[in-house]
């Protein structure tokens, strides 16, 4: 056997793990900040799903009023197609999306087998600290509370939870530790 035949055989004992997964949790979690260093550590691609918001949604978001289920339909759509483009990719792709209800994760996961969803869980205090030291959002704190009361938490089963009450790194360290489980 020649060494392009040695390759082959090291390349099927060592596959790649690639995937679809959700990074999610309310604002100020760090969902986009786990979610593009998992992307850098796993060779994957990025999304942020606040980059697929119609302006419309924006502009209700920076004024300070919550959604509403008929504002996200349409863009948990977007959302699901993106991914579903993707599902048939050689690279691992790490979605930013807060994903707050169990009907959200549904409809993002629609079609999508192995779709994986990475909770960030913290305190409303430890999130909202966060929140007043971010400047360069459009989402304001105090939409905080709203997060909070539309957020379904997943069990343990639906989602990998990750604590956020430690650094980033070690979220990140700990998030990839689980993924790869």
């Amino acid at each position: 056997m020649g060494v392009r035949g040695l390759r082959l055989i090291g390349c099927l004992r060592k596959p790649r793990l690639m995937s679809l997964h959700v990074v999610m949790g309310v604002s100020g979690c760090g969902k986009s900040s786990v979610a593009w260093r998992l992307a850098e550590g796993r060779e994957g691609d990025f999304l942020d799903a606040d980059d697929f918001h119609p302006p419309a949604n924006r502009e209700k978001m920076a004024a300070g009023i919550p959604l509403q289920d008929e504002d996200r339909w349409g863009w948990l759509d977007l959302l699901n197609a993106e991914l579903a483009s993707r599902a048939a990719s050689p690279r691992s792709t790490f979605l930013a999306c807060s994903a707050l209800r169990r009907v959200y994760r549904e409809r993002l996961a629609s079609g999508l087998t192995g779709l994986r969803f990475i909770y960030l869980k913290g305190s409303r205090e430890c999130i909202g600290a966060r929140l007043k030291a971010r400047a360069d959002h459009f989402m304001p704190a105090v939409l905080l509370e709203s997060q909070f009361a539309t957020l379904e938490e997943p069990l343990d089963g639906e989602a990998i939870i990750v604590p956020i009450d430690q650094s980033l790194d070690e979220v990140v360290r700990t998030a990839l530790e689980r993924l790869s489980e």
